[in-house]
Parts: C-alpha cells; structure tokens; sequence
C-alpha cells in the first residue's frame, strides 16, 4: 500500500461522475425540535437511505465500475462485517459480475441474508479479522479475482467522498457553512473521502471521526500523529466499527484534514437511535449512530453551532434497535 498514493479531490468529483447513474443523493435532514432540544442547528445526512442501506455502496460501485472487461468475467473478493459486504454485492449485481464475499461468523443475520439476496457467494469465517483478511485474499489469488478491501483503496475513499460533495452543495443551498462536520470512522475511508470534499468545497468547517469506545484507533492515532493500534479484546455493538488501525491511505489524509476524533459507548450509541428514530423517523445501526451520540454525551457541544453529522448505516438488527427504544425511547 505504501506505492499508492492517496486520492484527491479530482478522483471524488470523478467518481460523482461515474457512480451518478446508480447512487441515491441522500438528504441532509433537520427537525425544529432537536434543534431545541440541542440549542443549536444539527442537520444529518442519511445515508441510511443510500443503496444497502448504508454509503458503502458508494465506493464498491465506484471501484467495480473500473474494473476491465476480463476482470467483470473472473469476478471480485471482498471482507466485510455487513455493509461493504452488502455495496460490493449490490455494484456486483448492476455491473453482471461476480462476487464472493468472505464475513465473521458472527456478521449480524440480517447483513448475510441481504448479501445473499444480492447473488453473492458468502463464506463465514470463524477465526480474527487478520485471518479473515488472509483468507480473502487466497480466494481471490485461487479465483484470479480482484481484491476489494472496504477503505484502503483510491476508488473505495473517492467514491465515499461524494458523501462530501453531497454535504457541502447542499449546506450552501441553505445558505449555510457548518462548523463541523462529525462522521462515524473505522478504517476512514468516508471520513478521509469526505475531508477531501470539504477541503475543496468548504474549507471553514472542521472534520471529527466518531468511533466506539475501545476502538477509537484513529482518534488515538490523530492525537499522536501517528499510528495506533486497539488494544485485544474490546467489545462494541457497533459492528460496522470494528478495524483495529487507522488504513495506510486514510490516516495521512485524515492527519493533514481533520481536526480530531470522539470516543462513544454502547450506551451513547443506543441512545442516538432511539433520538433519531423519534425526531427524525429514521432507523439507523449502531456504528452508523456514532456520529450522532457525541451530541449527547457531552463530546461535541453542538449549543450555538451548525454540526452536520453522517448518518452512515441503517442496517441495524431487530433486536438491537428494539433494545435502543425500550431503554431510551
């Protein structure tokens, strides 16, 4: 990965191009009474309504759409938790190519069902995210299929940056420039994509990552400035928020970009579905409800401010978003 070179803004105007013919522009949704209730203006961009569910299939369209014709014939590997899983599978489905998918044995149901539906081929893998990897990749050298990883790729960040264009065109539509822009972060592909657009497009307004406690990597990694690896062990409902270190190509956007990074608990999580849900009407999974929690829990005061926040996944389990309304609604 160290001989590729990060994307800029003209690969993510690009890919706004190349994907526009299958991407869902989301809305940047607002309700008077948050607002109220938060003494500021939050305005919250919902990819829970993107393709999938969630604005992965942003970047697994983009980079599938650049693949040859003799690459569409031999097909694509990926590794993911759920949502890359489920763009990759979806883009595979558009373009008629081929996709297997190899995710955690312990991959919410709802995630694999949905890959399935899709047409593509998963593979439950029941061992740590490193041997997962390892294994991707052997399928795709046994398959002669090409490699998707979910954010250290060029295609894959440019692609989630189009969230960022998306953001800033329609933040000037309201005649406004946010103070910050809050998204959930694992590996950083959609915040490193999104950091790119609003350096071009709204350079006053400052990026933050969100991520769950005890995988708060590159929070970690951006008050050192360098990179930091989680600790063994931790756990966390959110799911989608899983990588153990920042990715070679995101960290130095990020590091260069943004202007650092929040920590949020389950509790905190939890707590941001059953608000959104109730002022927003919007179901969102707990990774993708990173962003929205530190408005709550006290690490980003959104009082006198106009904060964006990424809404970044919907997929969220049954039982899971049923617990966020018992105990919070």
């Amino acid at each position: 990965m160290a001989m590729i070179a990060p994307p800029g803004i003209l690969d993510v105007t690009a890919a706004a191009q190349r994907i526009a013919d299958a991407v869902v522009t989301t809305p940047l949704l607002e309700s008077d009474l948050l607002n109220a209730e938060v003494g500021g203006r939050v305005l919250v961009k919902a990819e829970v309504l993107q393709r999938t569910g969630s604005f992965k299939f942003r970047g697994a369209y983009n980079r599938l759409k650049r693949l040859s014709p003799q690459q569409r014939e031999t097909g694509v590997v990926a590794y993911s938790s759920g949502n890359h899983a489920q763009g990759i599978a979806a883009a595979a489905q558009k373009l008629g190519t081929t996709a297997i998918i190899v995710m955690p044995i312990m991959a919410p149901a709802i995630k694999v069902a949905r890959c399935k539906a899709l047409g593509a081929e998963v593979i439950l893998h029941d061992g740590d995210r490193d041997s997962m990897v390892l294994r991707a990749h052997a399928l795709a050298d046994d398959r002669k299929a090409v490699l998707v990883p979910p954010f250290d790729d060029p295609s894959i960040i440019a692609g989630q940056g189009t969230v960022g264009l998306e953001i800033a065109a329609q933040a000037l539509a309201l005649k406004v420039e946010p103070d910050a822009v809050i998204v959930p972060c694992s590996g950083g592909g959609l915040s490193a994509g999104i950091a790119l657009a609003l350096e071009d497009r709204l350079p006053g307004t400052a990026l933050y990552t969100a991520e769950p406690v005890g995988f708060d990597d590159m929070a970690r990694s951006l008050a050192s400035g360098d990179v930091v690896t989680n600790a063994p062990g931790a756990k966390t409902l959110c799911d989608a928020l899983m990588v153990p270190r920042p990715g070679n190509l995101t960290f130095p956007v990020l590091r260069r970009l943004a202007k650092g990074g929040f920590a949020v608990s389950d509790d905190d999580v939890l707590r941001a579905m059953a608000i959104a849900f109730i002022h927003l009407k919007l179901v969102i999974e707990p990774g993708g409800a990173a962003a929205f929690a530190t408005l709550f829990n006290g690490q980003w005061d959104p009082r006198g401010r106009t904060t964006v926040v990424v809404a970044s996944g919907g997929n969220a389990d049954p039982a899971t978003f049923a617990t966020a309304l018992t105990r919070f609604a």
